[in-house]
């Protein structure tokens, strides 16, 4: 079922207890009541003890507030809650999880660290080697090559496409300051001998898969990287290359995501021709833009 129906049935139940028990709430209940109709997000990121001080009221007749919607407490209100929501919360409930541990902060970066660690290992050892090729060859063969990422992937995108200038005739960011309205202006152009790249990890922007699902539309050829096949991304790929992000702190590792694309821009400049020339010749370019040691200005 669409998320988009899950937050509405598990919001819907909320607000139907709620109208249901109105007319008999008593102030400090009503008041609860108003307060998550108005914040039902929020709410659901909430522990008791924060809810009764947003809402002024004792922990105990916030308990009591769960009790008379019909929950055996306010963990169970709260779980309700938090369906259809389950995507967007679980950074902060794996952060919430975490910050129960005591740990110095060496221990977290460390800790960090090591999520990074196994995420690489893990795609390191499960690289699909006949999609690699795929995208590869699909990027070197493109007359031009989009790369789309919005939200935090929209650094992503622009690290990817930096990667990519050198071995291909056209790379193009549409992660630009334009944002997406611009990167739809320049999907009218695509042709069938395009590739877009569309980068999009929980938490999922829309405008990313918008702008995934017109450029395939328009006939160009999609390659996806994101996290799993049940991410909306997976299905509009042409290929799709499956990134293992985890993370305790974030939504996702960034870090690890970059590693990936690090890696396969190494893949495009090894098969892509001309490498070392072009390299060469870009490094001469730049040369009076770099700091030379023992070199007088």
């Amino acid at each position: 079922m669409p998320r988009k129906s899950l937050h509405h049935r598990a919001t819907s139940t909320i607000k139907d207890r709620i109208a249901k028990a109105m007319p008999d709430l008593t102030p400090s209940y009503r008041q609860m009541a108003d307060y998550v109709l108005a914040h039902s997000f929020r709410t659901a990121t909430m522990t008791i003890d924060e809810l009764a001080e947003a809402t002024g009221v004792s922990v105990a007749t916030a308990n009591r507030f769960a009790h008379t919607l019909g929950f055996s407490g306010f963990p169970a209100f709260r779980a309700e809650l938090v369906r259809g929501f389950e995507s967007a919360l679980a950074p902060v409930e794996r952060m919430r999880d975490e910050l129960t541990r005591r740990a110095t902060c060496a221990e977290v970066m460390a800790a960090s660290l090591a999520d990074n660690q196994a995420n690489i290992e893990t795609i390191r050892q499960s690289l699909p080697a006949d999609v690699c090729e795929q995208i590869v060859t699909a990027i070197l063969g493109a007359r031009r090559v989009l790369v789309a990422g919005f939200g935090t992937s929209g650094y992503l995108a622009g690290m990817l496409a930096h990667g990519l200038e050198l071995h291909c005739s056209h790379v193009q960011s549409l992660a630009g300051v334009g944002g997406p309205a611009h990167g739809a202006r320049t999907l009218f152009r695509l042709q069938p001998q395009d590739a877009v790249v569309v980068i999009s990890f929980p938490r999922y922007v829309k405008d990313s898969i918008i702008i995934a699902r017109k450029a395939r539309e328009r006939g160009a050829r999609i390659v996806a990287l994101t996290d799993s096949p049940t991410s909306p991304l997976a299905a509009l790929g042409d290929l799709t290359l499956y990134v293992q992000a985890a993370s305790r702190f974030n939504a996702t590792s960034d870090s690890t995501i970059h590693a990936v694309i690090e890696a396969l821009c190494a893949a495009v400049a090894h098969h892509a021709k001309n490498s070392v020339k072009s390299a060469a010749a870009m490094t001469e370019f730049v040369l009076p833009w770099l700091h030379q040691q023992g070199k007088s200005e």
